[in-house]
């Protein structure tokens, strides 16, 4: 049953902190431990921006979107008008950058989202969105030592699960997977469980929930990994 809540955000079992804020799975924190060191030699410093993620968490976040109190964003980084669509067009933008809560890989504890502060200009915010890490993005060298750091074998474990545009989420070049444990834990993701939790507890329920529960298989399929 452990894995099970774990893998919809609703245990934290198995967590231990990773600086300030930050909370992984042990076994993914000392991998990510291993490729910062490989990054400094290489005189890059990356840090965890985020980690682990309740389901809570991620149900304010789902929730803020859905009302249009947080920003959607296009896939060239520019806001949306809430009111330009409708209610299930509204849903699938949401879908591609935030996960539904109870889907999010966030969830497990394996996977992070990465940058490295050294890089961010001065006076400019985070905003992890893809043009920050292409080749004319401030992550730029990140993006690169990166992608050899995994095409070479020497990630410690990390993948890329957004690596390109399956057009579903789109691409995530700052989002790395401890692909040992996920794939423990990916198997306890779907529409059933979901279904099952919503049933027992409906205060879980995301808003638009009369949108959403129909879609639910669609949502796995196109934006679920």
């Amino acid at each position: 049953m452990t894995d099970e809540l774990l893998a919809l955000g609703l245990s934290e079992h198995g967590l231990v902190s990773h600086g300030e804020h930050i909370a992984l799975d042990a076994e993914s924190s000392r991998c990510f431990s291993l490729l910062q060191q490989d990054a400094r030699a290489s005189g890059l410093n990356i840090v965890a921006a985020s980690g682990f993620r309740s389901y809570a968490s991620q149900l304010s976040i789902f929730n803020a979107k859905w009302r249009g109190d947080r920003p959607v964003l296009d896939d060239t980084d520019r806001p949306l008008s809430r009111e330009t669509y409708s209610e299930e067009q509204w849903l699938h933008r949401i879908l591609r950058f935030s996960a539904l809560p109870g889907t999010s890989r966030h969830h497990w504890g394996t996977d992070l989202d990465v940058f490295d502060p050294t890089l961010l200009p001065q006076g400019r915010n985070l905003a992890l969105t893809p043009s920050e890490y292409t080749e004319t993005g401030c992550f730029a060298s990140l993006t690169r030592w990166l992608d050899h750091a995994i095409a070479d074998g020497h990630s410690h474990g990390f993948q890329r699960p957004y690596d390109v545009d399956r057009g579903g989420v789109s691409i995530e070049p700052w989002h790395l997977s401890y692909l040992p444990r996920a794939e423990q834990l990916r198997p306890h993701q779907s529409p059933d469980a979901l279904r099952e939790l919503w049933d027992r507890l409906p205060d879980l329920r995301p808003q638009g929930y009369e949108v959403v529960s129909p879609c639910l298989d669609e949502i796995f399929a196109r934006y679920v990994l």
